[in-house]
């Protein structure tokens, strides 16, 4: 039986970068980008693919060890500020939504699923790569790696959105393409499902033991 059971859902969570959006190529040059400003060596789009996924600042840290084989507190920074000011000006150049993507958002609404993007890019960012690519009108709430206390995988920004929009674990599903959700997930109680396509940090996701993975989120979708 597969894990969707969209009939009985009333939410979906989605998760953003490697999820909705292969946002991986702008994430490599923005930090390129910024790395040659502060005269650094570069680094690849595969790393980048690697690393992307526990926040913006997490993935300066990342290229920073990387690089350097250290993580000098005021460099850190450095970098964090220019990476968001030069990502921020080029957030939606390659960018674009993975196949099967506005189908599912589109079979979902059709459905009257509520949805809502739960991600660790900072929130500001998060709603303008959903703006340029016009996908912000499916999400009622869009929740960012700033914008509460805690973000995946701890489970608070999953249990803020069933509190907001009025629903219960049975009834919500959380759709994402990391090891981050799906320990995000476990710990809320929710069912998870994964993409194979995604940025799970250079892992297998079948190692985080899913409950369903799925090539392509049209499978999901009742014919």
């Amino acid at each position: 039986m597969t894990v969707a059971q969209l009939t009985t859902r009333n939410l979906i969570l989605f998760d953003l970068d490697g999820t909705l959006v292969d946002s991986a190529t702008d994430l490599f040059r923005a930090m390129n980008i910024s790395l040659n400003t502060l005269q650094l060596p570069m680094v690849t789009e595969q790393q980048i693919r690697q690393w992307v996924g526990k926040g913006a600042s997490k993935l300066c840290e990342d290229v920073l060890l990387n690089l350097l084989g250290e993580v000098e507190p005021s460099q850190h920074q450095q970098l964090y500020a220019e990476f968001l000011e030069v990502y921020a000006a080029g957030i939606c150049v390659d960018s674009k939504p993975f196949p099967g993507v506005i189908d599912f958002l589109d079979y979902a609404v059709r459905q009257n699923i509520t949805l809502a993007c739960v991600t660790n890019k900072p929130q500001k960012l998060a709603e303008a790569l959903l703006y340029e690519l016009r996908l912000d009108q499916y999400f009622k709430l869009v929740v960012g790696g700033d914008s509460l206390e805690h973000k995946k995988p701890h489970p608070l920004p999953l249990l803020h959105c069933m509190d907001v929009l009025k629903s219960n674990t049975k009834q919500t599903l959380l759709i994402g393409d990391s090891s981050n959700d799906i320990e995000a997930a476990r710990r809320a109680g929710v069912d998870c499902i994964v993409v194979s396509y995604g940025y799970n940090h250079g892992e297998d996701i079948h190692d985080s033991a899913p409950q369903q993975v799925v090539d392509d989120l049209r499978e999901l979708i009742d014919h």
